[in-house]
């Protein structure tokens, strides 16, 4: 590594599950500064790190939490919930933070959960990840016999297998044991959350960066990477590279250089072609454009994508963008809840479209109803599922246009069968996503 780790700090020797191993490293004296503290003083902590979530949104964690009332203004139970499903594609560094550091993630669930006065903590895991239930129930009966919870209740529930889920309104319906399927907002979770009960949703990293930064400061927290992006990030990184896994870097760490630094440059001597940088849902970057961003928000807006869940998928010149484009509308036409038509409707016909042109049964005139079909689920969907998916094709449609015009002239798939998909997104399609080996 090349820079200080905090995630995954003391895991050389391999994964701490054991908790003697764990508090021999100093581990739970951030809970215990945290529970010196007042919920606002915890708060304050977050704020001055600048922690922003690492799930995708990318929203300021301290703010998020300063939105939950406080008991005597709704008295209700408060919740912390703790988004573990990981199901966007190309990313998998939960589940590596679950694995190797279990007791440093569920310390900090603690510490949120004082923070928003909550004794009520769910940890809502992805169904497949069997392992990492394991990992987290046997660390959580350790901290039991240790006494360790306090007057906080956790509890381990593990999902289906659901994409939808990873929305936090649609995890919410799960845990309350309804179908999985957004709410309209508002009301917000900060609010009106689980049980109609003012509720916090955070991302597994983002709670485990919150043991980070009690224990060195928010301060010094704020001082690892560029003001907009403090701190480090688990970057996933996967697709057509030497050495797939996960790299925990300080944010501001140029793009080109997890790719052939960390990641050992391109596979098979190929030359890149393409970079998504943030998750399939994010907008595709030219190997021009990925040698010139960092990994951070205000690089990546200004090129016109996201940071996202910090899964970056390497492709190199043997990638087939309109095979690219019908592997991912594929995905998210089968996770679509089905519950607004722009959705429903609009990834199966952006995956029909797609697949025509590829098959040589395009006319010049499917190029501009592509566009069209896009332009009708972007924005009008009830959550961000059908958005990703049209955002993701248009950008494959936009910078590589002359791909798809190709399929037209020539009555089918140019690449004649030398596409690097089947290694790159063939795991996307089947909804499993260790594109990568976990990087040990």
């Amino acid at each position: 590594m090349t820079t200080t780790e905090l995630i995954f700090a003391g895991t050389d020797g391999g994964p701490v599950t054991r908790i003697a191993d764990y508090e021999a490293e100093g581990g739970f004296g951030a809970l215990a500064r945290a529970r010196a503290m007042t919920p606002d003083e915890v708060i304050d902590e977050l704020n001055a790190s600048n922690l922003r979530g690492r799930g995708g949104a990318f929203f300021p964690t301290g703010r998020k939490w300063s939105f939950v009332p406080k008991p005597e203004q709704i008295p209700k139970p408060h919740y912390l919930v703790i988004n573990a499903d990981e199901s966007e594609p190309g990313t998998f560094k939960d589940r590596e933070i679950m694995l190797r550091v279990p007791f440093r993630f569920l310390e900090g669930a603690l510490i949120a959960a004082h923070a928003i006065e909550s004794q009520h903590v769910f940890i809502y895991i992805r169904g497949e990840y069997e392992a990492e239930f394991e990992v987290l129930r046997d660390a959580l009966e350790q901290m039991r016999a240790k006494s360790l919870l306090g007057d906080v209740t956790i509890v381990l529930h593990r999902g289906a297998g659901a994409y939808i889920c990873g929305e936090e309104t649609a995890l919410l319906e799960s845990l309350e044991g309804r179908r999985g399927q957004p709410r309209t907002k508002p009301p917000f979770p900060a609010i009106a959350g689980l049980y109609a009960s003012p509720t916090a949703v955070n991302n597994v990293e983002s709670i485990t960066a919150t043991t980070s930064i009690l224990e060195i400061g928010g301060k010094a927290f704020a001082s690892i990477g560029p003001e907009s992006s403090t701190g480090t990030r688990v970057f996933s990184l996967s697709g057509n590279v030497v050495n797939g896994g996960n790299y925990e870097l300080p944010h501001g760490y140029p793009l080109r250089d997890l790719i052939n630094v960390e990641g050992g440059g391109i596979a098979d001597g190929r030359e890149l072609k393409a970079v998504i940088p943030g998750g399939s849902s994010t907008v595709i970057l030219t190997a021009d454009e990925a040698n010139k961003v960092t990994l951070d928000f205000d690089s990546l807006v200004a090129a016109g994508t996201a940071i996202g869940s910090a899964a970056v998928i390497v492709i190199d010149d043997r990638c087939c963008m309109v095979q690219l484009g019908i592997r991912v509308s594929q995905f998210y036409q089968h996770e679509s809840c089905g519950k607004c038509t722009p959705c429903r409707v609009g990834t199966k016909w952006l995956t029909e479209i797609l697949q025509k042109i590829e098959d040589g049964r395009g006319a010049q005139s499917d190029m501009d109803l592509l566009v069209s079909v896009a332009e009708r689920i972007n924005g009008k969907c009830l959550c961000p599922l059908g958005d990703s998916d049209a955002i993701a094709v248009m950008s494959y449609f936009d910078k590589f246009r002359d791909e798809f015009q190709a399929h037209i002239d020539e009555g089918g798939c140019p690449f004649h069968g030398t596409s690097s998909l089947d290694d790159l997104l063939a795991p996307v399609a089947m909804h499993v996503h260790d594109i990568a080996a976990v990087h040990a």
